[in-house]
């Protein structure tokens, strides 16, 4: 009888697997120190305190006066892959014996990720951590094999304190100090008690650079209030921020929301509410406390403060909004002057008078969106009349007539207006692009070369979505690898398209898709779609190639894009070298990329098969245009 071998087979783990899970927590050093502080709040700590160097290879330091673990828990907890928190410790923190906490603090970390934050500045870290008269020191370093981490050193000592302290060398991603301090003091601003000190230094509200109004309330002759009104956008963008929190004394009552007891100070839903944060301090309110402090009584002195407070956040975000308003408005109404004068005086009136209603409800609408908006406006008061599409009507032929009532039998106008719309503004990049790019009196980095990166569907259909946007990392992350080899844009109004980098012989548009990592707490890049359009005549070859090749690998490893992107690199120039493969494909198991090069014809022609060859079809419609006409309808449109 034979013997049946068998083999095992373990999983294994690659080098920098770890990190590479870890995404933005261990490339970017303000989420990596977010986390671990985020791990401190979750051990019932009140004081952490940061140490960081000044220059690399320094030592940084985080250290809590938390729960702290035994050698049981840290096994459990912190070696264990995807611990989940919530499952074994549940939804609250505990706090270390001894504390008088009044109220119950619910806990951040969910998947235990932040936890190995450390290794964000070098592949091994300490951890000392005391609890219950005993304390262990341990050495973690990032591993690969059967092990994507590793505990190397255990050491036990007697202790008379509870916490934790973090150690690490700082081989890369050193923070700078006081950018640090402004984003970790913003992102756990809600809670009076808990003290966060960056290299013995921390910012106390008052001096806050996020705070942006502060008034006295008066309630009445028993009750005054403090109140600071805060920018989130100039702080943290952190959802557990957003809202009305209550400071009595020098603690916290419940969770900062934008309902107050019956009132409804803003629609969690609207922009504005995710913008901004309202800290209200008092000393007067002890008695309306709750025993357990998760809110107030509801009594009619708590539904005056209430009233207060309401009417105080609706003055500010009006004045800011009348702020924006004022110069919006010039600007705006200005460019449609001519559409105006076309309006009688109510009509402008009512046009005016919907810029202020919209920028009041959407504080951060770009001057791009209102204008968008007011020429709606415009066309639907010429509409109310009639007048314009009266006097288009008289004009038309029986034949012409007899079409229009056919297609409006079959659809909408609404949904005629839209397909056509569509339709006409693809084919009018495919006529502006057949006559710009053989046009040598054009100057192709200020109109070629915007129009063809604006109109992304002409390099796939997968390319043509609104989620492809300018992203502010992506930029970052240009500006750090081009330096100074980039040249400022002169074209009109440079600022609607952050997304263009202009080189010596090129321009080059990167734009990218986002999406939550694999916890849904954190956005990081999903896809990043770089075009480089080279200046005229210009013949693309191996070396184009090779360079587009560079920029990929270069935005890799700057240390600014979070996540593992995938790369879609198009090179487009004149001319392509012959006996040139036009496609390479960017690394293996993971493919990370690929870059390919066309030429502008070849742009034109496929972007013509696309649309099933209208515009040769249609050509009588868009002859017509003078050339003025075309780069009109596309440039910045």
């Amino acid at each position: 009888m034979t013997e049946k071998i068998v083999n095992e087979q373990f999983v294994l783990f690659e080098e920098n697997y770890l990190l590479r899970t870890l995404g933005p927590i261990a490339s970017s050093s303000d989420i990596a120190l977010t986390e671990l502080v985020a791990n401190a709040w979750d051990s019932g700590a009140q004081t952490v305190k940061i140490t960081i160097p000044e220059a690399s290879f320094g030592e940084l330091v985080i250290e809590d006066d938390g729960t702290g673990l035994t050698q049981k828990q840290f096994m459990q907890r912190w070696m264990t892959l995807g611990y989940d928190r919530i499952k074994n410790q549940g939804l609250f923190v505990e706090t270390p014996p001894g504390r008088d906490v009044l109220k119950a603090r619910r806990a951040y970390g969910r998947n235990g990720i932040g936890r190995h934050g450390m290794l964000c500045f070098g592949d091994r870290y300490y951890v000392e951590t005391s609890r219950d008269g005993k304390g262990y020191r341990f050495l973690v370093t990032a591993s690969s094999g059967k092990e994507p981490f590793k505990l190397i050193e255990t050491e036990e000592f007697m202790s008379t304190t509870h916490g934790t302290k973090l150690r690490v060398k700082v081989e890369r991603n050193l923070s700078d100090i006081d950018k640090i301090r402004d984003v970790l003091s913003a992102r756990f601003l809600c809670d009076p008690e808990f003290h966060i000190i960056i290299n013995g230094k921390s910012i106390p509200l008052e001096e806050h650079q996020g705070v942006i109004n502060r008034k006295t309330l008066i309630v009445n002759e028993n009750v005054k209030l403090d109140a600071f009104f805060i920018d989130s956008s100039k702080a943290a963008r952190t959802a557990r921020q957003h809202g009305v929190v209550f400071w009595v004394g020098k603690k916290s009552v419940g969770e900062p929301s934008w309902n107050l007891g019956e009132i409804v100070v803003l629609d969690g839903r609207r922009s504005v509410a995710k913008r901004y944060t309202v800290v209200i301090k008092t000393d007067d309110l002890y008695d309306e406390v709750l025993p357990d402090w998760t809110g107030f009584r509801r009594t009619p002195i708590m539904d005056e403060v209430y009233k207060v407070v309401r009417a105080y956040v609706e003055n500010v975000i009006r004045e800011l909004s009348r702020e924006r308003i004022s110069d919006m408005k010039k600007v705006i109404l200005s460019s449609h002057q001519d559409e105006l004068a076309k309006l009688s005086s109510f009509e402008q009136k009512e046009v005016v008078s919907f810029v202020d209603e919209l920028v009041y409800e959407v504080p951060n609408a770009n001057e791009d969106f209102v204008s968008a908006a007011v020429k709606a406006v415009i066309n639907l008061e010429k509409s109310r009349s009639g007048a314009e599409l009266l006097n288009k009507l008289s004009q038309m032929s029986l034949g012409d007539i007899e079409g229009l009532n056919n297609l409006l039998a079959d659809w909408t106008v609404s949904d005629a207006i839209l397909v056509l719309s569509e339709i006409d503004r693809r084919i009018s990049v495919i006529e502006a692009l057949g006559r710009l790019s053989s046009d040598p009196t054009i100057d192709e980095l200020t109109t070629l070369h915007p129009l063809v990166t604006q109109a992304r569907w002409l390099f796939g259909p997968e390319f043509d979505s609104p989620h492809y946007t300018s992203n502010r990392s992506l930029t970052n992350a240009a500006k750090k690898v081009f330096g100074n080899s980039a040249k400022e844009p002169n074209f009109i109004n440079p600022r609607k398209r952050p997304d263009l980098v202009i080189l010596a012989d090129s321009s080059l548009s990167m734009v990218a898709t986002e999406e939550f990592d694999t916890n849904g707490t954190l956005c990081r890049l999903k896809n990043i779609l770089i075009i480089e359009l080279k200046k005229g005549g210009f013949k693309i070859t191996r070396k184009e190639m090779q360079q587009a090749e560079e920029y990929v690998e270069d935005l890799l490893n700057c240390g600014l894009i979070e996540g593992l992107p995938y790369f879609n690199a198009f090179v487009v120039g004149h001319e392509v070298k012959t006996k040139m493969t036009p496609i390479k494909k960017l690394g293996e198991r993971p493919e990370f990329g690929r870059i390919e090069v066309c030429t502008f014809d070849q742009l034109i022609r496929t972007a013509e098969a696309r649309l099933f060859n209208l515009r040769k079809n249609l050509s009588d419609r868009y002859e017509e245009m003078t050339n003025e006409i075309v780069m009109q309808k596309n440039l910045f449109n």
